[in-house]
């Protein structure tokens, strides 16, 4: 789910946040206010932490979930503002850290010894989860956090505009350059890939046939597809053809709905948005190939509930993950689906779900299956920072980008030998 507001936290920062508990050791905590106690069970009193989301409602939803639960007393601490991330790994450091909190799958934390092991809750029904959101999860053997939603990204267009431009599809790069220029007049730009671009450069990789880490954790995106991809997004990005400076960001789609653009790169949840505003002229398709080995990809983000493993509650807030994220069925549907539209990580709950079934939902969820791409969990916040340079050097401020892939690579090997040795 996203922040719909331009004073809301950027989606993609908190999607890749994991900076790690030392880099947090110096910030304050969270305030005096602990949110402990006041719910409406017995016995033991638990806190969940959860980012503020976009979407009308949301808030409602959760709370109403924790206090439908009769095992421990749930009071949620809603974090709004730009750093939720910040105030989660400030707060894991103190006395009144959260019994559980929602994030993405990031080697640091297992290795730090901070989310619990839940494999003894999620094995009886790992078979109805998503294998690739169980994947991203597994350390070992062993499974940390439990996915919530799914939230695939792709790119959104305008049919019509399409239509009165004579644009079809694109299905490579080098067609969606030449789409955009085409798309473009004096009052639209042709395409949206967000304010620094950094939302799409996992999918260049994946595109160009490359990926981040190699099954065995060694850097995998050093290749001559990578940098002429490289390249042509450079030539966008000085082609005059590109919206730069949004008033708000990718994940946020009021440039494409305010026709600001012909094409933007977002994510599902903002479908009912787009289609309160422009009705069934919408489209999607996948970033497309670049190169001849490539292969058009959608990124899936999402979101996943852990329990704090040094907490003081750990057993009963496994209780309470379990109960509401594994147990109850219809509060997961909800989630997914009635605050924007996600995917379930539950394979039974995705077939299921009524809105999911047909139209523009129905295609997003057949792009996810087709060309979908998770998080690999050794992929560092260390290592994106490292490709975010990649794609400022090389695309906005032409640099070789034969030679920035290179860099970034040592630097990448340097964090995985941190990692694994």
């Amino acid at each position: 789910m996203s922040a719909f507001s331009n004073t809301n936290m950027d989606r993609r920062t908190l999607m890749r946040a994991a900076m790690g508990l030392a880099a947090a050791g110096g910030l304050a905590a969270c305030g005096s206010n602990t949110g402990r106690g006041g719910g409406s069970g017995s016995g033991k009193n638990l806190v969940q932490y959860f980012h503020a989301y976009g979407e009308a409602g949301v808030e409602q939803a959760v709370k109403k979930y924790a206090k439908a639960y009769k095992g421990a007393n749930v009071t949620t601490q809603w974090i709004t503002g730009n750093n939720f991330e910040q105030k989660l790994f400030a707060a894991l450091l103190t006395d009144n850290a959260p019994d559980v909190f929602e994030f993405h799958p990031q080697i640091q934390l297992i290795k730090s010894g901070q989310v619990a092991d839940l494999t003894d809750i999620i094995e009886p029904v790992k078979n109805d989860f998503n294998q690739a959101d169980i994947k991203s999860h597994t350390v070992d053997g062993k499974i940390y956090g439990v996915r919530m939603i799914d939230d695939p990204q792709f790119f959104f267009y305008r049919p019509s505009m399409f239509e009165k431009a004579g644009v079809k599809v694109p299905t490579t790069l080098e067609e969606l350059v030449e789409a955009a220029a085409k798309l473009k007049t004096s009052k639209v730009k042709g395409a949206y890939l967000g304010n620094d671009l950094t939302p799409v450069q996992h999918n260049l990789i994946w595109s160009a046939g490359a990926d981040t880490l190699t099954a065995d954790n060694k850097p995998a995106f050093n290749t001559d597809a990578v940098a002429d991809g490289l390249k042509q997004l450079r030539g966008l990005f000085t082609s005059g053809d590109l919206l730069l400076g949004a008033p708000a960001d990718w994940w946020d789609p009021s440039a494409f709905t305010q026709g600001l653009t012909a094409i933007q790169w977002c994510g599902m949840w903002a479908m009912p948005v787009m289609q309160k505003a422009l009705g069934d002229d919408i489209g999607i398709f996948p970033f497309p190939k670049v190169g001849s080995a490539g292969k058009e990809s959608v990124y899936n983000g999402g979101w996943s509930m852990f329990v704090n493993a040094k907490g003081k509650n750990v057993e009963a807030a496994k209780e309470y993950v379990k109960w509401l994220w594994i147990d109850q069925k219809e509060y997961q549907e909800d989630f997914a689906t009635s605050y924007g539209f996600h995917i379930p990580p539950r394979t039974s709950l995705a077939q299921s779900a009524d809105k999911l079934k047909s139209g523009l939902p129905a295609e997003g969820v057949k792009l996810f299956n087709e060309f979908g791409h998770f998080d690999n969990i050794g992929w560092t916040q260390a290592m994106i920072a490292a490709f975010n340079d990649v794609m400022a050097n090389s695309v906005r401020k032409n640099g070789d980008p034969k030679a920035q892939l290179a860099a970034c690579e040592k630097k990448v090997d340097a964090e995985l030998k941190k990692l694994f040795g």
